[in-house]
């Protein structure tokens, strides 16, 4: 298969690697034609660990990528999260270049790179700066200033920065494993350009992407970032619980969790009980209300430090579009209607508004733990699209620093 047209998106997560493979066809619309995953060995919480195995990880995937779409995988764009990251805003102001005070590009970009100048963080590396609102003069309220007349140009900015040698390590990863990449993005913004709509982005709604080991939420109002966080939690804790809270395995653990788990207790009754013999061998009973208590208790503390988060930027119990939970944790049962108690919001599973068609007999959309790469498969279409904007201007300028330490 030929790679015109083709956007590949690599997500480096915690416990899994996944590749997402999608194609622009003749119409201009965005074909899913593949997506597999691989284990993330030597990768922890989104850190690199231990090179070699990265690598090799990381080398893994694109295999499988390339035998199941016949496509021969060069370049991707990546997306990566973890605490590492974080996000503060920021103000940049220049003066109109122009004698008769026109504002044009080069102008709205000056404002952008000022702001970077005013938020520069000591050993970060910035990944996104995104202009939330601009003032021209005594006018304040802007969308875009392009055209407009006057002395001074302001913008506010949310400045995405991230660990420079943590990005620098994945980077090495990732081009030892022969990829080159072409655009570095922070993975739940693009899993929230893809799943939130433009009504509730302006209404205000957190996304919320609950991981093996990390739970990742991005609160935005009004159209723009307000708030970003990384929680060391996620749903490989509950399978600790469970495995300490029962003395087995952590696989058996795992499938304890998936085939029986819930945090629904009132539909569990005291008297159901689940037979250990054809997950262990062992004949063994144990009580399914224990299990379910010792989920819930793990689900609380995470909606307790997601509340946290929110009322740190006065949003607990206030943001009309309310939460959307997407990740591999979020399809814990009964985690909807604990959400719903304990946010005090509207709450639901992720749904893709901008969805490309699949090729695949199974839908891949169903799966909420392939959001991140597949919404890195349509940011990349995005950006294609948008050339030329001051969101790619920043992407080109971060290829270059990519290039100051390729191997």
């Amino acid at each position: 298969m030929s790679n015109k047209n083709i956007i590949v998106g690599l997500d480096i997560g915690s416990n899994t690697i996944r590749i997402a493979i999608g194609k622009v066809d003749a119409n201009n619309g965005l074909q899913l034609i593949g997506i597999v995953d691989n284990a993330a060995n030597g990768i922890y919480k989104g850190v690199v660990s231990n090179i070699d195995d990265a690598v090799l990880s990381i080398s893994q995937c694109i295999e499988k990528a390339e035998r199941l779409t016949g496509v021969s995988i060069k370049e991707a764009i990546v997306g990566i999260s973890g605490s590492y990251i974080v996000s503060q805003s920021s103000k940049g102001v220049v003066a109109v270049a122009r004698t008769n005070g026109e504002i044009q590009e080069d102008d709205v970009e000056r404002a952008v790179e000022a702001s970077k100048m005013v938020s520069s963080i000591p050993n970060y590396d910035i990944l996104h700066v995104l202009p939330r609102i601009f003032s021209v003069d005594s006018q304040t309220g802007v969308r875009n200033p392009v055209g407009m007349t006057g002395l001074r140009l302001e913008v506010e900015t949310e400045v995405i920065q991230a660990v420079s040698v943590h990005v620098k390590n994945l980077t090495k990863c990732i081009y030892r494993a022969g990829l080159q990449i072409t655009d570095l993005v922070f993975s739940p913004l693009a899993v929230a350009e893809s799943i939130l709509s433009e009504k509730q982005k302006g209404l205000g709604v957190a996304l919320v992407n609950i991981g093996s080991v990390t739970t990742s939420l991005i609160v935005l109002e009004d159209g723009n970032i307000i708030h970003i966080a990384s929680l060391g939690i996620g749903s490989e804790h509950i399978t600790c619980d469970i495995a300490i809270g029962l003395r087995v395995s952590i696989d058996i653990a795992e499938r304890i969790k998936l085939e029986y788990g819930t945090c629904a207790l009132k539909d569990v009754s005291k008297k159901d009980e689940i037979s250990l013999l054809e997950i262990s061998g062992d004949d063994e009973k144990i009580n399914r209300k224990y299990i379910c208590e010792i989920i819930e208790a793990r689900v609380e503390e995470i909606l307790q430090k997601i509340d946290a988060q929110l009322k740190s930027v006065e949003r607990s119990g206030a943001l009309p579009a309310g939460i959307i939970f997407v990740g591999g944790g979020s399809k814990m049962s009964g985690l909807i209607e604990l959400a719903k108690k304990r946010l005090r919001l509207p709450v639901k599973l992720g749904t893709w508004s901008n969805s490309p068609a699949s090729q695949s007999n199974q839908d891949p959309f169903s799966d909420l733990s392939a959001v991140a790469a597949i919404g890195l498969v349509y940011w990349g279409e995005m950006l294609s699209k948008q050339s030329g904007n001051v969101s790619s201007s920043v992407g080109d300028k971060l290829k270059e620093w990519f290039k100051s330490f390729k191997v």
